[in-house]
């Protein structure tokens, strides 16, 4: 049976899907991974298998998150803006505002829910992080991960199997190693789907990787415990070349001036210090902190390469259509020397023997500002602010059966993780009868026929912008609008905001009216530790 779909709400019509090639659909989200970290996109860390779903499919180079993990977890899987939806913030922090409740709102629908209803099989392995306590009441059959943030890679008691009736698997002391384990729960859920091979599944596959603390198994670790000693300004020089070569920035993209930080608490700030003023001991330090780095997003590419060769042996990969991309930009907390210890915030110099035991279990470090800059190259700023370091992420689609003639190709217009929900209602046929609109659009829709203008809105924590055709206003918390051309200037140097005052508070209103909209009420930086509490 041929089943046609009309569009809801302003998405693209005219798709007719037949129930026995609607595709399979596989989201899968890394943690505060930086936007040039993947070989594909000018990094250095060895990423083959994203690599190869990249040149096989389409590069998304201005693919948008929310700049922080809940509110984007809360925008993939609702296709709403996160505070429409209750996220705004953290799901441990109730605000006391609609829009900053800390938990999801029950008004919404995941992706799993309205795929399910169609028929799908929906399943999810890794961070949830919605602020409930069950997946499987959103729509997942299937659920192995942590509810909450990221603590602990080495210990098994951290992530869960639900429903409470399942069992997780068991593993041998020294064996456990959450990336691994997120995979091997993934690849159960995939052979179960294999039962009724007459249903296409959802899976929403969400690493904790590279998110602190850094734990990575020792022999990734040692493969680049030489790599960086060179440092972070040497990084972003050889980063930025490799992403002009690759077509990922136009060849007259300057570098961004090292980013400033603020401590936990803001009691300090600063500008992330050049390379060579850092005495040698801190300097193997943070070299050591960026090997372990590189070695979680290393073993995250090993692990799902894994998926990806079930899908090829099961005959499934060409029609299953796969977006990977991160939930915000690389993680600065809190100052360029990272913490280890996050409930005081405290840095350790690790030298001698001590360097060896950095990121064994029972370690705690942070990556800190400076390398986080480096992993956001050429971009200003990291996760928690909406300039480009923040909210830009690595975006990758791939999907033969259905873009064969997109392969290999970039795409340089914007999308965003709210057009998740959306892409998966147009390639599915699924009905959507949700009581919230959805204001997102079908990526592959827009991959096939190009992007229409559009305007896409952030917020948080009083940090906001409006992107809106080639030009982006951006704040900093209860700062003054600052404005550019994306087109000419994405790196966010030279602020036009005095020269075109009239597009400042043409697009400062559509953010207000935006904002009056999705339930958006910023906070004051006064709330200091409480607001900015760590995840």
């Amino acid at each position: 049976m041929v089943r046609c779909w009309l569009t809801v709400l302003g998405l693209a019509v005219g798709l007719c899907v037949s129930a026995s090639e609607r595709p399979n659909v596989l989201y899968v989200v890394a943690d505060d991974l930086g936007y040039s970290d993947l070989g594909c996109f000018g990094g250095e860390i060895d990423t083959p298998v994203l690599d190869s779903l990249a040149m096989n499919g389409i590069r998304l180079t201005q693919f948008y998150n929310t700049g922080r993990c809940c509110p984007s977890r809360a925008a993939l899987l609702t296709g709403q803006y996160p505070h429409r939806v209750g996220l705004g913030h953290m799901t441990t922090n109730d605000l006391g505002q609609p829009g900053y409740r800390g938990v999801v709102s029950s008004e919404a629908q995941t992706i799993a829910e309205v795929l399910r209803a169609a028929g799908y099989r929906t399943f999810m392995s890794g961070k949830w992080h919605l602020g409930t306590d069950d997946p499987t009441r959103h729509g997942f059959e299937e659920f192995y991960g942590t509810l909450v943030s990221a603590k602990r890679f080495f210990d098994a008691e951290h992530l869960i199997r639900l429903p409470a009736t399942r069992r997780a698997r068991k593993y041998t002391d020294g064996e456990f190693y959450a990336t691994d384990a997120v995979t091997d729960h993934a690849l159960d859920f995939l052979q179960l789907s294999r039962e009724t091979p007459e249903q296409p599944f959802f899976l929403y596959l969400a690493y904790n990787a590279p998110h602190f603390p850094l734990h990575a198994p020792p022999e990734l670790i040692k493969k680049y415990r030489n790599r960086y000693i060179k440092g972070w300004d040497r990084l972003r020089d050889q980063r930025l070349a490799e992403m002009k070569r690759l077509g990922i920035v136009p060849m007259e993209t300057k570098l961004s001036p090292r980013s400033h930080w603020q401590n936990y608490g803001e009691t300090k700030t600063g500008v992330n210090p050049a390379w060579n003023t850092l005495e040698p001991s801190r300097r193997l330090d943070l070299a050591r902190r960026m090997a372990i780095y590189a070695a979680m997003v290393d073993r995250m590419d090993q692990q799902l390469g894994r998926v990806i060769s079930d899908l090829k042996a099961s005959g499934q990969l060409d029609n299953t259509l796969i977006i990977f991309t991160s939930d915000n930009g690389a993680c600065f907390e809190w100052d360029p020397f990272g913490f280890d210890i996050v409930s005081s915030n405290q840095n350790i110099l690790h030298e001698g023997e001590m360097l060896d035991h950095m990121g064994s279990a029972g370690t705690f470090h942070s990556l800190g500002s400076g390398w986080a800059n480096a992993c956001n190259t050429p971009w200003r700023l990291y996760k928690h602010f909406n300039h480009e370091g923040g909210i830009a992420s690595p975006g990758i689609v791939h999907w033969p059966a259905g873009l064969n003639d997109k392969a290999g190709t970039i795409h340089h217009q914007p999308a965003h993780l709210i057009d998740l929900m959306p892409t998966a209602i147009a390639v599915s046929g699924a009905d959507y009868r949700g009581l919230l609109p959805l204001p997102g659009s079908d990526v592959v829709a827009e991959l096939q026929n190009g992007s229409g203008d559009r305007r896409l809105f952030f917020e948080h924590q009083g940090n906001r912008a409006v992107r809106d055709g080639d030009w982006k206003l951006v704040a900093l918390d209860d700062q003054r609008w600052e404005l550019y051309n994306m087109k000419t200037d994405r790196t966010e140097m030279d602020d036009l905001s005095a020269r075109f005052p009239d597009r400042v508070q043409a697009l400062s209103t559509a953010w207000d009216d935006w904002a009056r909209s999705n339930q958006v009420t910023p906070l004051p930086r006064d709330l200091g530790v409480k607001y900015l509490k760590v995840d």
